[in-house]
Formats: C-alpha cells, sequence, structure tokens
C-alpha cells in the first residue's frame, strides 16, 4: 500500500548521468514528459485502488499519485485530491462502493500535477473545485517544475478544471456532520498549500507538506522551501492533538509522532545544509558530505536525499 513517492525514483536516477546543475538552478536540466516520468517512476493507471476506512464516513484511497481523503455522508461526497484523469472513474467507482454519488467538493491541497490533474474530469462534470489562492493562480498559468535532475512543465488548465472556490489563510465546511476546516500556514512545499482537518473523524490530510514514504520534495522554484515546511508543519500541529489521525500526502496512513519526527529531520538537514554554506561549499560538497548518513533507517539511502538535499540548498541560498 505504500506509494514510491516520486523524489525516491526522481534522486536515483540523478545519479545515473542525467546532468543536474551544481548550483541548483534549472540551466541545463533536460524535460521530460508525462509519458516518460510515468515509465520511469512505475506509474501503473490500470492497476486496482486500494480504500482503507478511517472511521465511519472517512476514507483513503491509494492509487497513482498522492492519497484522496473521501468524506461521504448525507450532504454529499467531498474529497481531498483527486491524482490524474485516467484514474477519476476508478476512483468514482471506488466511492460508489462506498455508498457515495457523484464527487460534489473537489478540493486540491496544492496544484502539482499528481494531485491535481484530476480536476480535468470532475471540473466539467460539475464537482466544486477548492483550493488556496496561491494554487489557484498557478493552475491558470504554465510552470515548470524542477525535480533537481530535470524540469517537467506542468500547463495550464483549462477555465472549467480550475478551482471556483479559493480563499486565503482559512476556511471552513459545515458538511456531513461536521466541520471540516481548510487551513494554510503559510508557503512550504508550494506557495500554495492547504491541510484539510476533519474534526468530527480528527483526522488531517496534509497533502505534500507531509511525505510519509522518504524524503520529501520541495518546490524551491516555485515558493516552497525548507523554513517553510517545518514552521507549516509546526504551525499545524498546534491545530490538532495527539490521537489525530494522519493522511500524508504519499505513504501509510500515520500518527503525530511520525509527523514530529519528519519535523525533526527537515530542521537538522536544514541546520546542517546552513552550516556548510556558511562554510562556503558549493551544492556539490554538500550532497558528498554524507548530511544525511545517520538518517538512513527511516529515510532511506544517502542517494535518495541528494534530490532533497538540491531543494533544501536551493531554497537556503535563494
Amino acid at each position: 500500500m505504500r506509494a514510491r513517492w516520486i523524489c525516491c525514483v526522481l534522486f536515483t536516477f540523478a545519479l545515473s548521468g542525467t546532468a543536474i546543475a551544481q548550483d541548483g538552478s534549472s540551466e541545463g536540466l533536460p524535460r521530460m514528459e508525462l509519458e516518460e516520468l510515468s515509465a520511469l517512476i512505475g506509474w501503473d493507471f490500470e492497476a486496482p485502488l486500494t480504500t482503507v476506512e478511517v472511521a465511519e464516513g472517512l476514507y483513503v484511497i491509494f492509487g497513482v499519485g498522492g492519497n484522496v481523503a473521501v468524506s461521504i455522508g448525507e450532504d454529499g461526497v467531498m474529497i481531498v485530491d483527486d491524482q490524474f484523469p485516467e484514474m477519476v472513474p476508478k476512483i468514482n467507482e471506488a466511492i460508489a462502493e462506498l455508498g457515495g454519488g457523484s464527487v460534489d467538493f473537489a478540493i486540491n491541497t496544492h496544484w502539482h500535477f499528481d494531485h491535481a490533474a484530476g480536476n480535468k474530469v470532475l471540473g466539467p462534470a460539475g464537482s466544486w473545485i477548492v483550493a488556496q489562492e496561491n494554487s489557484t493562480e498557478m493552475m491558470a498559468k504554465d510552470n515548470d517544475i524542477n525535480l533537481a535532475s530535470f524540469i517537467y512543465r506542468q500547463e495550464a488548465y483549462e477555465p472549467e478544471a480550475r478551482p471556483v472556490i479559493s480563499f486565503g489563510d482559512r476556511m471552513t465546511f459545515h458538511f456531513n456532520g461536521g466541520d471540516i476546516d481548510l487551513i494554510h500556514a503559510g508557503a512550504a512545499h508550494t506557495e500554495g498549500d492547504l491541510v484539510v482537518i476533519f474534526r468530527e473523524h480528527n483526522a488531517i490530510h496534509f497533502g505534500d507538506v507531509f511525505n510519509n514514504t522518504g524524503y520529501p520534495f520541495i518546490d524551491a522554484d516555485n515558493g516552497g522551501s525548507i523554513d517553510g515546511m517545518i514552521n507549516f508543519c509546526q504551525a499545524i500541529l498546534a491545530e490538532i492533538d495527539d490521537d489525530t489521525v494522519i493522511i500524508p500526502g504519499h505513504g501509510e496512513i500515520t500518527d503525530v509522532s511520525t509527523v514530529e519526527s519528519y519535523i525533526d529531520m527537515l530542521s537538522t538537514v536544514r541546520d546542517r545544509v546552513m552550516a556548510l554554506i556558511t562554510e562556503g561549499k558549493s551544492l556539490e560538497e554538500i550532497q558528498a558530505a554524507g548530511v544525511t548518513a545517520d538518517l538512513t533507517e527511516q529515510y532511506g539511502d544517502v542517494s535518495l536525499s541528494l534530490g532533497f538535499l538540491d531543494r533544501v540548498y536551493t531554497s537556503l541560498t535563494k
């Protein structure tokens, strides 16, 4: 059930001879289309979905791309993130099997293609799409995503696939018998991240600000930063309690202690990289310095951290 997160594959790919800009910039990086990216990562749009019940009326669907939270009740169906257009029919089938109807609201935790491209099907079908205002702006234009070893070009969504509801810092749905809070605690993974807290179920969908499959990806060219990731996570911990169920952007459902360990990792890597930057070290020297050598048991081999270090370095030197 553990999703293979894009960072691990891409950063391993970076070691295989693909050019990497040693200053963390996108200059000279090759571009990759979605078909190539899917083949590289091993995304299988024909694979079956897996559904897990969090509590009565709240579920998580694991498929291709980000985790999908589903609220089903007397008011209808709300989902958080919607993966890819190819996956939406499967998601709809899974919701029908759970007793739900068509999707009334689709909340995007951010604008990246593996979490929001399903908008292209849901929007025209009549779902109300919701996002933080910065993500809404990003979906209206073409954007380059620097994945450390290459560039992926995410093209603007058609108007009917864009959010019809946007907000700044916070909004609340009174839906399916409880309050559902959407919170933007500043730029983090991107400039337009939000979390969704299902207060009745004491559960939260973190989006890609929290990744439970290894080192995260920070979109440092589009507003993301290591400091923002840390600050965002810390702010959200103040909104929940020790018993809150954690739904990450990728990976298995977990608990608050895992998020606390994740924040410690982010802070440790940030401090180590900043110290080396202060010493005048280059990105290449920092990547060779074994900054993450003592984190391999929980987060993976040092080779899997190289792209993460690239994005940390970039965010700290911007």
